[in-house]
């Protein structure tokens, strides 16, 4: 049985119980207890992390879901004797708690306004993701730390690494993949492309032509960012300051471990904007014309220039509309479970 089929089960399942093999890795900076699992046995050491930006709010609910369903199963279902799997669900609970105005884990959608209006995310350079240690650099926050030791206690290393992350807004999923494991990736490629369109959802398509690491790979795939990127990016803006904030990735940090993981970035809307066109360039009109509508209804919210039902009707004329959640977290499920499947077809 495929371990795409086990998505209605997993999201079944309750969150916020404590599961069995739940440990205290840390605390964050305002000093909210960090939570991992280990669950299973199996030769595939499999890591998933989610949460590293604060507005982000469907993968940690996935990965809630997942802990919990492991933690119920026996030890001889083929989840736990094929994997072992190292969850993080949510890195950030310092940025959850910031957002929980605007969100709640039984929603079947996000309120566009209600996301405009009280969103928060962390500014570049107190990014979670681009926080961790290397040889040359301590980690940038105790949350990457906490992980980091965490991923060390496994002295075998990964075989595969997933950081789930949304985007705000966009035209449809974007699936970034390891650009070590290009010429092996025809599996994920096809898996969620087509599950994407049974979903009846457009891939996400733009060309940045390498800026932070994004190389477009085919519509809907593009290559997942680098830290030396990063650093590139804000050094070319002449700002070395914020360059020099931008640490290793999750992905990288988990590589320097060892194992040589296959390390994947899900990318789902939180709001579908319609396409208009099929301009992929970068910088793009039509995407900074979004941020623009985005900042200023957010702005006018702010100051009550404006009500959420005004928000409402303007954004369905506008032909916007919220992504269902539950749609969010079977695309990030089905990009686990693919990559998962190519890794047994090497």
């Amino acid at each position: 049985m495929s371990i795409r089929s086990f998505f209605w089960q997993i999201i079944k399942s309750k969150i916020n119980i404590p599961a069995s093999n739940e440990l205290i890795i840390g605390y964050s900076r305002q000093k909210r207890p960090l939570y991992a699992y280990t669950l299973g046995s199996g030769n595939q050491r499999v890591s998933l992390l989610a949460g590293a930006h604060a507005d982000e709010p469907t993968g940690p609910r996935l990965l809630h879901h997942l802990v919990n369903y492991l933690s119920d199963l026996s030890p001889n279902h083929p989840l736990l004797q094929n994997y072992t799997w190292y969850i993080i669900p949510h890195i950030n609970p310092d940025g959850e708690n910031k957002n929980l105005s605007w969100y709640s884990y039984q929603d079947e959608v996000y309120d566009l306004a209600n996301y405009l209006q009280f969103v928060i995310r962390e500014k570049p350079g107190d990014d979670i993701e681009w926080g961790f240690p290397t040889q040359e650099k301590k980690p940038l926050r105790p949350e990457n730390n906490a992980a980091y030791n965490f991923w060390q206690q496994n002295s075998y290393g990964f075989q595969f690494h997933a950081s789930l992350h949304s985007m705000g807004k966009s035209y449809g999923p974007w699936f970034l993949i390891d650009e070590q494991f290009l010429s092996r990736s025809s599996h994920i490629q096809q898996v969620c492309k087509e599950e994407t369109t049974k979903a009846g959802y457009t891939l996400f398509d733009i060309d940045r032509k390498g800026e932070k690491g994004f190389s477009r790979i085919a519509p809907g795939f593009a290559t997942k960012p680098q830290s030396e990127a990063m650093k590139l990016f804000f050094l070319q803006k002449n700002e070395p300051e914020m360059a020099d904030k931008f640490h290793a990735s999750s992905m990288e940090a988990i590589k320097s471990i060892g194992g040589n993981p296959l390390t994947i970035v899900s990318e789902i809307p939180l709001f579908i904007l319609p396409k208009n066109n099929q301009d992929i360039s970068w910088p793009n009109a039509e995407l900074d014309r979004w941020n623009n509508k985005f900042k200023e209804w957010g702005e006018q919210l702010k100051n009550k220039q404006i009500t959420s039902e005004q928000v409402k009707q303007w954004a369905q004329k506008e032909g916007i509309k919220p992504m269902s959640v539950v749609d969010q977290m079977y695309l990030q499920w089905i990009f686990i479970s693919a990559s998962l499947e190519q890794l047994e077809k090497f």
